[in-house]
């Protein structure tokens, strides 16, 4: 019987005490495993954090490697670094995590025995994603999408666990095992994705090569949504900081966009391509019509 060995992947900038707690989330994971003849290790990718981020990782945990980037490499590219390295490249499977996951004890045990139920009734290569709590509301705020129809295509919305594994169209990365199959037909996180979309790109990816993408029963850790406060979505900013956020890596950059269209929205992808963009300058100039009048 081949030995279980999970390489648990992260990337962290600037957040160290939401790191150790992810960490030490690991850490339990990682005692539960060994007691059922696994093994586990770690790799952080420290994307240039000043708060001592990297120091601590390694004073604590010393079973985790961490690599200092020279530059920023953002999320995508950071956890695509991460997955190049020998240990992640020799596991039996990936685990992907963002670092700011307050992890549910059982979550690893949770995301095998999905796997094993899925193998055991046919289902093929497979990725297994873990749903997230909101702490305030409670409701699910990552882990498994349902991709909208039509001319609905490029909207992703959160799916809710159930008490069996659910299809998923896209994920986030915030919890997902890669067993090695899965990822011998997909590959890597594709590096083109400067910080966002990778994942989404990964699983719409995977169900293209027959990849089944799967969200386990159940939430698995805390992690808040993101909100719309201060970024290019939100009317409160002007403009001009709007269209500097939309344009920045954590907004919506062309180049990450324009690969995102041109891969997955079919023969329409310029409309998809230019209507985010096109959308914010329209309410830019209904704005200043409002103002004269």
């Amino acid at each position: 019987m081949t030995t279980i060995r999970i390489c648990a992947l992260l990337c962290s900038f600037n957040r160290k005490d939401a790191t150790l707690r992810c960490l030490e989330g690991v850490a339990r994971e990682r005692e539960a495993l060994r007691a059922r003849g696994g093994e586990l290790c770690a790799v952080l990718v420290d994307d240039g954090s000043t708060d001592g981020t990297a120091e601590l990782v390694g004073a604590r945990h010393d079973w985790v490697r961490v690599i200092r980037t020279r530059e920023p490499l953002f999320w995508c590219r950071s956890m695509h670094l991460a997955q190049q390295q020998p240990e992640a490249q020799a596991a039996t499977h990936q685990w992907l995590l963002n670092d700011d996951v307050d992890l549910r004890p059982g979550v690893l045990t949770a995301l095998l025995d999905t796997e094993a139920a899925l193998r055991a009734r046919g289902e093929g290569p497979l990725v297994v994603v873990g749903a997230t709590a909101d702490v305030r509301t409670g409701l699910t705020s990552y882990g498994g999408e349902r991709r909208g129809s039509g001319w609905r295509r490029s909207r992703f919305e959160h799916l809710a666990p159930g008490t069996q594994p659910l299809p998923c169209d896209g994920m986030n990365g915030n919890i997902v095992l890669l067993p090695r199959d899965a990822r011998a037909r997909v590959g890597d996180l594709d590096p083109v994705f400067e910080h966002a979309m990778g994942d989404t790109d990964y699983a719409l990816r995977a169900r293209t090569l027959g990849v089944g993408v799967w969200l386990a029963p159940g939430h698995w850790g805390w992690c808040s949504d993101n909100p719309p406060t201060g970024t290019y979505l939100d009317p409160a900013l002007p403009w001009l900081r709007r269209w500097r956020h939309m344009r920045s890596r954590k907004g919506l950059p062309w180049r990450s966009w324009l690969h995102f269209t041109r891969r997955h929205m079919g023969l329409a992808w310029p409309l998809y391509f230019a209507w985010p963009y096109v959308k914010l300058l329209s309410q830019a100039l209904r704005g200043r019509r409002a103002g004269r009048g």
